[in-house]
C-alpha cells in the first residue's frame, strides 16, 4: 500500500496535465488546447486538461471500435480476470486516488474521497467476478428444435460522467461494460478530470489498447461528439435532467440505447415511533452533508413527525455544527467545499430564495474555515430549514448543496403523498419501528430505491436508479450489467 506522506496531490495533477488516454496512451488533445483544473477550496489552478473535440472523440472511438472484436472474443471469465487485477490495482492506489480526487473537487478526504476511492476498486472486484454470469436460455419451443438465447455484447460504449463521485460513477458504467465484451470511452466531468485519469491510466497496464480510453472535456464540444458518433453503440450517463433529455433525444436520433442516471429530491419520513437518535444518524448521512449536499440522492425533503420534530431539529442542527469545514486535503476536515464558481452561487441563491419565504427558519450550521489560505475557497454553511412549504422551489428543485427543508406532519396518508409530489424518484426513506408503516410506504413511495431505517449510498449488488424524471435504467448490479451492456440473441436449430 502506498505511504500516505510520500504523495503529492499538486505533483500528480501536473504529471496528467494536458493528455487523454487513447489506445493505451497518453496524449495531446489533436489541437492542442487545454483547460483550467482549479482546486475550489483556493481557487488555485493545479492542473490544465486535455481539451477534447469531436477529432480527439474520433480517435478513441475508433481505437475502441478496433479493439472491441478481439476483447469480445476472449472467454468471459478471463475478461472478469482482468476487470478483477485492475480492482486490485486500483486498491493499491487508493491514497493517490482520494488525494487527487478531494483535490479538485473539494470533498474531504477523511470522510468522502478516501471511501470513493476505495469503491471504485470494490465496483471493479465485485464485476470481475461476473464474467460467469453472461449466460443465455434454453426455450422449450418445439422438441424437433433447439432454441436458446446468448447474450452479446453491444460494441462501443460511451460513459459520460458528473463531477461529485466521479470515480464511482465512472466505475458503475465502466467495469459492467468491459465484463460483458464491450470497449469504452469515457468523457470525464470537466471539474474533475485527473483522478478519473489516473485510474484508467493504472487500469491501462492490465487491459489491451483500446479496450477503455477517456477523454476531457466540455459537453458540446466533447459529450456531444460521443453521443452522436455512429460508431458508439451505447451511451451511459450521469448528471442533470436537463442534459439527460439532450443525450436522449441524440441516442433516439440513431436508435442507440441510453441509460441515465439524473437528478432526484429524495424525501425521508420520519415517524413518531422512530428510533430518533438512529433517524438523526440517518438524516446526516442521507444529505450528504460531508459532500456538501452534492449528491442526486440527497435527503433535501425531510418529513418529520410533529411529535418528534424539536427533538429532531435540534439533534441534525447540533451533529452539523459539531462537524468542521476546512482543507479537504486535512485529514480532520469533515466538509469541504462546493465544486466550482457557478454551483456556488446557485446554492447561495437557493439559500437566499428560502430564508425570503414568509415563516421560513433558517439553521446555517457548522462554521466557515478561518484559515486566510482558504479565503477564495468555495464554502458554504450548511443550511437546515424549517417553516418551507412542500410546494415552494426550495422543495421542488434540485440544489445539489447543502440544504435540506424539515417539514412537520401528522397524518401518514398525506405525508406519502406529499413524498411523491415531486417530478423526480430516486430514493426514498422511512424510519419507523412500526412493520405496517414501514410495508405501507415501501410499497406507496414513488422511488427506485426504497430503504427502511438506514441511508445507504450506493452499493454492489444492488439495482440503483431512479423514475419519472430520475432517469431510465439500472446500475451497480448483475442486472445492469445483463439488461443495459448486452444485447439478447434468439437461436433456433431445426434439427429434423
Amino acid at each position: 500500500m502506498q505511504n500516505p506522506m510520500a504523495i503529492d496531490p499538486f505533483a500528480l495533477a501536473q504529471a496528467l496535465s494536458g493528455v487523454h488516454l487513447i489506445d493505451g496512451e497518453l496524449r495531446a488533445a489533436a489541437s492542442g488546447r487545454t483547460f483550467d483544473v482549479v482546486n475550489p477550496a483556493t481557487g488555485e489552478v493545479v492542473a490544465r486538461a486535455a481539451y477534447g473535440e469531436a477529432a480527439d472523440v474520433d480517435a478513441a472511438v475508433r481505437a475502441a471500435k478496433a479493439a472491441q472484436p478481439a476483447w469480445a472474443r476472449r472467454r468471459a471469465r478471463e475478461r472478469g480476470a482482468l476487470v478483477v487485477e485492475c480492482g486490485r490495482r486500483l486498491a493499491e492506489h487508493v491514497e493517490e486516488l482520494g488525494r487527487l480526487v478531494a483535490l479538485e473537487t473539494g470533498k474531504a478526504l477523511r470522510t468522502e474521497s478516501r471511501v470513493e476511492a476505495g469503491v471504485l476498486a470494490d465496483i471493479f472486484l465485485y464485476y470481475g467476478g461476473l464474467g460467469s454470469e453472461l449466460k443465455g436460455e434454453t426455450i422449450p419451443f418445439n422438441p424437433d428444435m433447439l432454441t436458446m438465447t446468448l447474450r452479446e455484447p453491444l460494441g462501443v460504449v460511451g460513459a459520460i460522467i458528473p463531477w461529485n463521485v466521479p470515480m464511482l460513477l465512472m466505475a458503475l458504467k465502466v467495469a459492467p461494460a468491459l465484463v460483458a465484451g464491450n470497449t469504452v470511452v469515457v468523457k470525464s466531468a470537466e471539474e474533475a478530470p485527473l483522478a478519473c485519469l489516473r485510474a484508467v491510466q493504472i487500469m491501462s497496464e492490465v487491459l489491451p489498447k483500446g479496450v477503455l480510453n477517456i477523454l476531457s472535456g466540455y459537453g458540446p464540444e466533447c459529450g456531444a461528439p460521443l453521443t452522436a458518433h455512429p460508431d458508439v453503440r451505447k451511451v451511459s450517463f450521469t448528471g442533470s435532467v436537463e442534459t439527460g433529455k439532450i443525450i436522449a433525444t441524440a441516442a433516439a436520433q440513431r436508435l442507440v440505447p441510453a441509460t441515465l442516471e439524473l437528478g432526484g429530491k429524495s424525501p425521508m419520513i420520519v415517524c413518531a415511533d422512530a428510533d430518533l437518535g438512529r433517524a438523526i444518524d440517518g438524516a446526516i448521512v442521507g444529505m450528504r452533508f460531508t459532500r456538501q449536499g452534492q449528491s442526486c440522492t440527497a435527503a433535501s425533503r425531510m418529513f418529520v413527525h410533529e411529535q418528534v420534530f424539536e427533538p429532531f431539529i435540534e439533534g441534525v442542527t447540533a451533529r452539523v455544527n459539531a462537524m468542521k469545514m476546512g482543507d479537504p486535503l486535512d485529514e480532520a476536515t469533515d466538509i469541504g467545499t462546493i465544486i466550482s464558481p457557478g454551483q456556488f452561487q446557485k446554492v447561495r441563491d437557493y439559500i437566499a430564495l428560502a430564508g425570503a419565504a414568509p415563516g421560513a427558519k433558517a439553521y446555517a450550521c457548522s462554521r466557515l474555515p478561518e484559515d486566510p489560505r482558504l479565503a477564495k475557497g468555495l464554502f458554504v454553511q450548511p443550511h437546515v430549514f424549517t417553516g418551507i412549504p412542500n410546494d415552494h422551489r426550495v422543495c421542488r428543485e434540485e440544489i445539489f448543496g447543502p440544504v435540506t427543508c424539515v417539514m412537520a406532519w401528522r397524518d401518514f396518508d398525506a405525508v406519502i403523498e406529499q413524498a411523491n409530489d415531486t417530478e423526480f424518484g430516486l430514493s426514498a426513506t422511512i424510519w419507523t419501528r412500526d412493520l405496517r408503516h414501514a410495508l405501507n410506504a415501501t410499497q406507496r413511495l414513488q422511488a427506485g430505491f426504497v430503504q427502511v431505517n438506514q441511508n445507504l449510498v450506493v452499493q454492489s449488488m444492488l439495482s440503483y436508479g431512479g423514475v419519472k424524471n430520475s432517469g431510465l435504467g439500472k446500475e451497480a448490479s448483475l442486472e445492469a450489467m445483463l439488461e443495459h451492456f448486452t444485447t439478447k440473441k434468439t437461436v433456433i436449430i431445426n434439427m429434423t
